[in-house]
C-alpha cells in the first residue's frame, strides 16, 4: 500500500480542475496513477484515495452492521459522496461540484498527504485549522500515541 508524503498548494480553475502536484505524481505507482476516489472527509475537507486504498476501506465499511442506526448514518455520510475521478491528459483532476461545495474550495487548495490518503482543503480553512490546533499538538501526541508508541527516532 502506498504511503504519501508532502503538502502542496494548488490552484483550482473556474471549472473545478486542479493539477496533480509533481512531487505527488512521483510517489504514485505506475498502475495507479490515472484514477482516484474522492469523498467527503472530516472537518469539512475532502479525502482522496487511490482506487486500491479505497477498495480496502470500502470493504471494511461494507462489513459494518446495517442493523445499527449509527452505522447506517455513518455509511450515508461517508460513502454517498464518493466519486471516481480520472486524471486527464494534462494531469488534472476535476473536483465534483457537490464535493467542492462541501469543502468550500474556491480558488486555492491545500493538497495534504495523510499516509494512504490525501486531504484536500480550502487554503484558508486549512491554515485556520492548523493555527487553531498547533498549540495542543504535544498534548495530542501524548494522548494518541501514549506510552505504547514505538519511537522511530530511537537508535538514530
Amino acid at each position: 500500500m502506498t504511503s504519501f508524503l508532502g503538502e502542496y498548494e494548488v490552484a483550482v480553475d473556474a471549472k473545478g480542475r486542479f493539477l496533480l502536484p509533481a512531487g505527488f505524481r512521483k510517489q504514485l505507482p505506475e498502475e495507479g496513477a490515472a484514477r482516484f476516489v474522492i469523498n467527503r472527509g472530516f472537518e469539512n475537507c475532502l479525502s482522496m484515495f487511490t482506487v486500491d486504498s479505497w477498495n480496502v476501506l470500502a470493504e471494511k465499511v461494507n462489513k459494518l452492521n446495517d442493523f445499527n442506526p449509527k452505522v447506517r448514518e455513518f455509511k450515508r455520510l461517508f460513502m454517498n459522496g464518493a466519486n471516481f475521478v480520472d486524471v486527464d491528459s494534462a494531469g488534472r483532476i476535476l473536483l465534483p461540484k457537490p464535493l467542492q461545495e462541501y469543502a468550500a474550495i474556491k480558488k486555492d487548495m491545500i493538497f495534504s498527504a495523510q499516509g494512504n490518503k490525501i486531504e484536500l482543503w480550502d487554503k484558508d480553512t486549512y491554515y485556520a485549522y492548523i493555527r487553531q490546533h498547533a498549540a495542543g499538538f504535544s498534548d495530542l501526541a501524548a494522548e494518541v500515541a501514549g506510552s505504547g508508541f514505538v519511537n522511530p527516532f530511537e537508535n538514530l
